[in-house]
This record gives structure tokens, C-alpha cells and sequence, in this order.
């Protein structure tokens, strides 16, 4: 039997469509028969999922929310509209992990975003309806869904081209706007002569917020809504392209999580897990551009979670369920039947990171508890926006729920491995916290991420004060933190990261030897260190010994190492160091440009003229590889250059030096070579731009010859 909020708004449409009918004669006559949306079971039609990062489901017009989102209402009013859907877990990876495995993080084994890779042979949807005879694709919109991280088996394209990191440390914003993203799908859609199955991931209303510039303008005080109206327009275009398509399409949007928009204490998503980041919009649809009407809405308020989206796929395509799947097919609550979906939930980022307490809750039906040292019971009907904790009064409630999340597997998560410098770096652009930290037996209430929560807002600050230049009151910030919580790796790292780029390499090192003498996680404090001392030439001998003590599986510490050996001279084990990072990790396009950086120094080193010429197109070579991998990676336009300069083309090396600098205006080493070669080439005007340029920017601690070399050449009028 329908539930009554369900059949009020079949008769509302009914009376809707009588009402048009009366006006418009017998050209809606179908539309009087238009049956009320239910899942249909076709195994020849399409499947396209859609999932908007960060999307909370009070966003959307449809649910009631501020941003306008026509596009998705439209969906929405000939589907299901899910008001009660639930993720599993608040951070990108793991959370599409088990809307594409149908599985729940300990099942599959993602606890966070950084240092954990999907299992081989964990079957997806695309690895289910591949089997099936689906073409599969996925394009996606965000770093933490690119190949690296394991999602591609199944998928005949994987479409996730998008800027690395910079150098080391710093890194350009790992994402492609939702139009691009829709169209490299819609340009797949169209060479689809069969059946298909894609995934499209936008992953714009992620902080920072910067809605194209009309949107920012109408959402001037809320920028975040901006971008959400930003993706639906986006969308509208792949939601038009299915109507012409010759065979139905189902279709399923959802957000992998939300965002709390400093809802009790937390600015964006990671730590907590309150309806703000968890609560998700749902919604279900069918397109069929051969169908007599089109189907009337429906909003259903049974609970649902993302592992009931598996099931639902395979329902609809005609194929067993499959009984290892927690989850179930939502084609029952489509239908009115209301089941006990209990979901569980976690957030373990800051646990693993920092060593906080770990976060896991249940819900079932409308109470919600979290496990933490402070523990949280809520009434969710009563009090959706969680601000009267019940489980001081409410103690059998409270063990009633506990006992149902022991139910679940509760056992310490599996601690994360190494993570690439690049992948570091562009996570950390995006806000993720970065670190390891070992497991601990027991947590106490000053471990509770309550308590510590000005904690993380304080590094958020101290983050945005650095990218606004105002570095002095960053480095007292993050001063502050380390008093207060002196374990805080990633307070040491960001801190020597400030120092570094003030110039100041001496306190960089010297913070980090701080932190590893402070008792924080040390793996990534002792690579940082490696790295600083090797490039800041302080110690090449230390900085070897250190990263020599790290993994050989861990691709940050030997591209670290590498850079060392080169700093040393020790080219032939810097080459090898960084031939095993590309076998790890193939796609890494800094490794590429390091090795072009290697064997450029070995030919400059040569003594024969063959063997140099050999060395310098090697190097030419593996720049060019290195593009090829990552257009945007300007350290390898630089090397390039320097090669090409090398081997007597020197309006192509100018070339390289330009792009270099477009792409990254802190690349030095090719201001300084544009400066040069121009001066040399008789070209003023342009070598004293980038020489400008170069004296403006460059710190002194490292470019100060350079520096006075060029001021030199400015004053003389020459």
C-alpha cells in the first residue's frame, strides 16, 4: 500500500493534469494515464549513474534548498526523490567505493582518501555489467577518483585527465568543471552504437566555492549553492541527450556526501559525521524516449542507503541479486513498502591522520547514534538538525543502539600506506588532511574530535591565510596548534611548508626535526625533512640516510630519495630510484620529469660529444613523456626547455620557458633562463620582463646570485 504522502502526490498530479486538460483539449490525453514512477526490470536499457561530490541534500530545489537546480527537479518529477538516503562514510573515495561495490567500508577496505587503493578484484557495476555486455565508461570531475586509486577495472574508458602537482609540495587545483566532465561523456554517448553504462562524477560544489562568475553573483553570500547550481546546469545537457538516445536510459544521481558549511564547528566535510555531510540526496529515473507518457514523481521518506544502489542496478536490468551485498534493491520502497534499512556509518580520516578517536554510528529508522568517547544519541524526527545529544537521558536507547553497531565490523580500520608526492599535494590542495598515524588501544575524551575541533579549524585558517599571502600570521597560527596538540604531523608539515616558501629553508628543516623529536606520526615528517634537505643542498648524506629507511614500496619517499641521490651526484642510483616510482605508479608524471632532470645532468656531465647528444634527446624524451602524462606539469616544460636549449633549438626552449611560466609563475629556474637566453638573443624588452619577474619572486635564500646577476643587467641600460 502507498504511503499517504505518496498517493497525496499522485492525486495532486492527477488533478494537475485534469485541470491542464480543460485548458489545452485532448494533446494530454496520456498524460491522464500516466502511471506513478516504479522500477522497471529491462536488461536492455542503459545505466547512467551520476554522482555530485559533496552535494548535501538540503542543496537542491527539489528538496526545499536555496540552489536552483531545474534540471535535477525535472528528473526528479517523473522518478523517486529519496528524502531520507544516507551515505556510509563523509570523504570521496571510499564513499564512491561503496556506491559503485555496493559494499561498506570495512568490506572493502577504503578508509580515507590517501594511502589506501581499491582491492583487485573487487567487483563494481562496471565490472558486473561489463560481464553483462555493457560498454562501460567513467568520467570524473575530482583527484580522488582518478586511476591511481583503483576504481578503473571494468571501465573501457576512464576518462580523468587533470593537473598534478607542482614540484614537491605545491600543487595546482586537481579538478575539471562539471561542463567539461559532461562533455567528454556526451562526445563518448555518441559513438555508443549498443548498450552502455556510464558514470559521471562532477565534483564542483567541493570547496573552494568559485561558481562560474554570473552564479557567483547571485549567490554572492553563498557561493557553495553557486556551484551547485552550476552542476545542474551542467547537467541539463546530458539529461536532454538521453531523450534522443534509441533505447531507454535508467538513471540514478546522487551525492557521495555533503558538507557542513560550519555546522557544529566543521567548515567543510572529513571529520564529523552529522546529517550535514551524511544526509544525501537520491534520486531514481527512467528515460524512454519511446514511451507513450511519461511517468509522475514520487517523493519516498523510507530510509535508503548507497548500498542499496548495486542491488537496485541489477533489479532493473533482470539479474540476480546478488546475496554477498548487505544492501538491497530500492524497487520495494519505490513501491511502498517500507523495510528495516538500518545503515551504517564512519569517519576514520582523523583517526588515521592525526590519531583522534575513529567515528562509527548507526541509524535505524529515524535515531541516530555515534560511537565516540563522548558518545551521541539523536532523534532525527524530533531534532534533524542534532542539537539535543539524548544519550545522557536516554541510557537503554543508547545500549539498545551500540548493540546494534557492534553488529557491524567495529575492529580498528586497516592503517593506510604510503601515498605519492603529487597525490599528497593535491589532496592537501583540496583540503584533505594528510598523515599516518599509528593505532592506539583506547581513546579518551580529549581524544573525542569534539574537543578538537578548533584544532582543524585553526589549520583550515592557517591554510587560507597562506594562500592569501599572509604567511606571518599563518606560521603564528599553526605555532598555536603545535602548543596546543604537539602529535599534529600535518601542523608540522604545513608550518615547514610556510618557512620553505618564505624562503627561510633552515626553519623548515628545523621544524620538521622539531616534530619528529615532538612525538608526531613521523613517516611523512622524515620524508618532508629528506626532501627539504636535499633540495635546500643542506645535507644530501642525511637526507639519503633518512629516505633509505623508508619503504621501497613508498613512491613519495623514492621520488624523495631521488632528488637526493641527484643532489649528491649519484645520477645512475637517482634514475633507479625513479624507474621504481613509474613502477609503481605509471601515470606518475613527476617521476618522468625527474628522470629528464637526471639524465639531463648526466649528458651536461658527459665528457664525449655523442654521449651528451644521447644523454640530452633521453632527456628531451622523458619530458615529453612527462607532458604527455600531465599536460599541466610546468617543471617538465622547464626541463624540456633546458634540453632543448642544450641541443641548439633555442626558439623552441624559449617556447618551453614561456609555457612554463604561464602554467606555474614560480617556476624560476625558466624565468631565469627566459631572461638569459632573451638578453642573449638581443630581445631587451622581453628578457627585462621575465628578469622583473624573476627579482620580484625568486627568494633570495635560493636564487640570491640570480638575483643581483639580473638586478645588474637592469641597471645597466645595456
Amino acid at each position: 500500500m502507498a504511503s499517504p504522502k505518496r498517493s497525496r502526490l499522485i492525486l495532486l498530479f492527477l488533478a494537475a493534469v485534469v485541470a491542464a486538460v480543460a485548458v489545452g483539449g485532448v494533446a494530454l490525453y496520456w498524460r491522464t494515464r500516466s502511471p506513478a514512477f516504479a522500477l522497471q526490470r529491462d536488461p536492455s536499457q542503459n545505466v547512467l549513474l551520476v554522482t555530485i561530490d559533496t552535494l548535501r541534500a538540503d542543496a537542491l530545489s527539489a528538496y526545499g534548498g536555496p540552489a536552483q537546480t531545474p534540471n535535477l527537479d525535472r528528473l526528479a518529477s517523473h522518478g523517486a526523490r529519496f528524502t531520507f538516503a544516507h551515505s556510509h562514510t563523509v570523504v570521496t573515495l571510499p564513499s564512491h567505493t561503496s556506491i559503485l561495490s555496493g559494499m561498506l567500508p570495512y568490506e572493502h577496505g577504503m578508509r580515507d582518501n590517501s594511502g589506501f587503493r581499491v582491492r583487485a578484484g573487487t567487483p563494481t557495476l562496471a565490472t558486473r555489467l561489463k560481464a553483462r555486455g555493457f560498454s562501460t565508461a567513467a568520467f570524473v570531475g575530482g583527484f580522488p577518483l582518478t586511476k591511481r586509486f583503483g576504481l578503473t577495472p571494468g571501465f573501457d574508458v576512464y576518462d580523468d585527465q587533470m593537473p598534478e602537482t607542482r614540484g614537491a609540495i605545491e600543487a595546482s587545483m586537481p579538478e575539471r568543471r562539471a561542463d567539461i566532465v559532461v562533455s567528454r561523456a556526451l562526445d563518448w554517448m555518441g559513438r555508443q552504437p549498443g548498450q552502455f553504462f556510464a558514470w559521471v562524477h562532477c565534483f564542483d560544489p567541493h570547496s573552494p566555492y568559485r561558481p562560474p562568475e554570473d552564479l557567483a553573483a547571485q549567490y554572492a553570500s553563498q557561493p557553495y549553492y553557486g556551484e551547485v547550481a552550476f552542476v545542474d546546469r551542467a547537467l541539463g545537457p546530458l539529461f536532454d541527450r538521453l531523450a534522443t538516445l534509441s533505447r531507454p536510459t535508467l538513471v540514478i544521481v546522487t551525492a557521495d556526501h555533503g558538507e557542513s558549511l560550519g555546522e557544529h564547528g566543521e567548515l567543510t566535510h572529513g571529520m564529523f559525521a552529522y546529517e550535514g555531510t551524511i544526509h544525501i540526496p537520491l534520486i531514481v529515473a527512467r528515460v524512454d524516449p519511446h514511451a507513450a507518457a511519461v511517468s509522475s514523481g514520487l517523493v519516498v521518506d523510507a530510509p535508503v542507503r548507497h548500498i542499496d544502489i548495486v542491488p537496485t542496478v541489477l533489479d532493473a536490468i533482470g539479474a540476480d541479486p546478488d546475496p554477498k551485498l548487505l544492501g538491497a534493491s530500492l524497487g520495494a520502497a519505490i513501491a511502498g513498502a517500507v523495510g528495516d534499512r538500518p545503515s551504517y556509518f564512519e569517519s576514520m580520516t582523523y583517526n588515521l591522520v592525526r590519531g583522534w578517536a575513529p567515528l562509527r554510528g548507526v541509524l535505524q529508522d529515524r535515531r541516530k547514534y555515534i560511537d565516540l568517547p563522548i558518545p551521541e544519541l539523536y532523534d532525527l524526527g524530533a531534532d534533524p538538525k542534532e542539537t539535543d545529544n539524548l544519550a545522557p537521558v536516554q541510557r537503554d536507547r543508547l545500549q539498545v543502539m551500540n548493540n546494534l553497531l557492534r553488529t557491524y565490523n567495529t575492529a580498528p580500520p586497516n592503517r593506510p600506506g604510503q601515498e605519492t608526492t603529487e597525490a599528497s599535494a593535491a589532496l592537501r590542495s583540496l583540503g584533505y588532511v594528510q598523515g599516518s598515524a599509528p593505532a592506539r588501544a583506547s581513546y579518551s575524551e580529549a581524544d573525542d574530535p569534539k574537543r578538537l575541533v578548533e584544532i582543524d579549524r585553526d589549520l583550515h585558517t592557517a591554510t587560507r591565510l597562506t594562500e592569501d599571502g599572509k604567511r606571518d600570521e599563518a606560521i603564528a597560527m599553526l605555532k598555536s596548534v603545535i602548543a596546543r596538540r604537539p602529535d599534529t604531523a600535518d601542523a608540522y608539515i604545513a608550518l615547514s611548508h610556510a618557512y620553505w616558501e618564505g624562503g627561510d629553508p633552515e626553519q623548515a628543516i628545523a621544524t620538521l626535526e622539531n616534530g619528529l623529536s615532538g612525538g608526531a606520526p613521523d613517516r611523512d615528517i622524515r620524508i618532508r625533512l629528506g626532501i627539504y634537505l636535499a633540495e635546500s643542498h643542506a645535507n644530501a648524506t642525511r637526507a639519503i640516510r633518512i629516505l633509505e629507511g623508508t619503504s621501497t614500496e613508498d613512491v613519495e619517499a623514492l621520488n624523495g630519495l631521488g632528488i637526493a641521490y641527484g643532489d649528491a651526484g649519484r645520477y645512475g642510483d637517482a634514475i633507479g630510484a625513479f624507474k621504481r616510482v613509474l613502477t609503481l605508479d605509471p601515470t606518475n608524471g613527476l617521476a618522468y620529469q625527474n628522470l629528464a632532470s637526471m639524465v639531463l645532468r648526466q649528458g651536461l656531465a658527459a665528457k664525449g660529444a655523442a654521449e651528451r647528444t644521447a644523454k640530452v634527446r633521453e632527456a628531451e624524451g622523458y619530458a615529453r613523456k612527462a607532458i604527455d602524462v600531465d599536460p599541466a606539469l610546468a617543471d617538465a616544460y622547464t626541463t624540456l626547455g633546458v634540453a632543448l636549449s642544450t641541443a641548439g633549438q633555442k626558439s623552441e626552449a624559449i617556447a618551453s620557458w614561456k609555457h612554463a611560466v604561464e602554467l606555474d609563475a614560480a617556476q624560476f629556474n625558466a624565468l631565469y633562463n627566459l631572461w638569459f637566453e632573451l638578453a642573449d638573443a638581443g630581445r631587451r624588452d622581453e628578457a627585462v620582463q621575465y628578469g622583473r619577474q624573476f627579482v620580484a619572486t625568486a627568494p633570495p635564500a635560493f636564487f640570491a646570485p640570480d638575483i643581483a646577476r639580473i638586478r645588474t643587467y637592469l641597471g645597466s641600460g645595456n
